[in-house]
């Protein structure tokens, strides 16, 4: 059974259809990349899957579960998180801090003003571990607003961490980043991948960073499904490259 299946998919907005009847499956512990042009529809297929959106027609199950209907933040109770293209965190505070809202959130303990001893110990534990797991300890005190465009990518990686995941949703994780902090967001995601077997799901517009991470590739343009398959067959298939790649592929 596949983590994520999703079947025929449309989203229609009055005559405009953004995502036309499309399909993709996800099996735990993959990679898969979601490539495309500007307009291909790619942002509002992110929004279908998490939840953000429902579809006009066609069906979304997660975990053998059928989320169709399920509103975003009941699907981040079961298991789904998600970063977005314009980072969202709480910049007036510390990086720490920012992660144990996300833990208690997951937790269960969104609305209580304190914590007993046990409860919070355990968060404090959760949270090293994924200001270890980031890179982010030794600017766990700083305010996220004062870090680099990088370092506020991966404490947003870090605050979705902390919901509990079996599914992260990655919608364009080095957007506006230089070489060097795209290399390290790219690492963070290849040890999140590869050496902690999380399931991922990444909207990306770098191909650099498609072809060294994906597993597999689905390609949108215009709204439908061009092409699906392992990075070698993407990068030689004519119809991704007169459509996407170019002659950058």
């Amino acid at each position: 059974m596949s983590l994520l299946d999703i079947r025929r998919v449309s989203k229609n907005f009055g005559s405009l259809v953004a995502v036309r009847d499309v399909s993709m499956t996800v099996e735990s512990g993959e990679l898969r990349a979601v490539i495309g042009p500007n307009g291909a529809g790619k942002t509002t297929f992110f929004n279908l899957i998490s939840g953000l959106f429902r579809p006009s027609a066609g069906s979304i199950a997660f975990d053998g579960e059928d989320v169709t209907g399920v509103p975003a933040h009941r699907r981040v109770a079961r298991g789904m998180a998600r970063t977005f293209q314009i980072t969202e965190i709480f910049p007036e505070i510390s990086v720490l801090e920012n992660v144990r809202i996300s833990a208690e959130v997951a937790a269960g303990y969104r609305l209580r003003p304190w914590l007993g001893r046990r409860a919070a110990a355990e968060i404090r534990q959760r949270v090293e571990k994924i200001l270890g797991l980031t890179g982010l300890v030794a600017k766990a005190d700083r305010l996220v607003g004062e870090l680099s465009h990088g370092d506020q990518r991966a404490a947003e990686i870090a605050m979705a961490l902390a919901l509990r995941p079996r599914l992260l949703l990655l919608d364009e994780p080095t957007a506006g980043m230089g070489d060097q902090e795209t290399y390290e967001i790219a690492a963070l995601i290849r040890r999140l991948h590869r050496d902690n077997k999380y399931t991922i799901v990444l909207i990306e517009h770098d191909m650099r960073v498609v072809f060294n991470l994906a597993d597999r590739i689905t390609v949108l343009d215009q709204g439908r499904l061009l092409a699906e398959g392992p990075p070698a067959a993407i990068a030689q298939n004519p119809a991704v490259q007169a459509a996407y790649l170019g002659e950058a592929a």
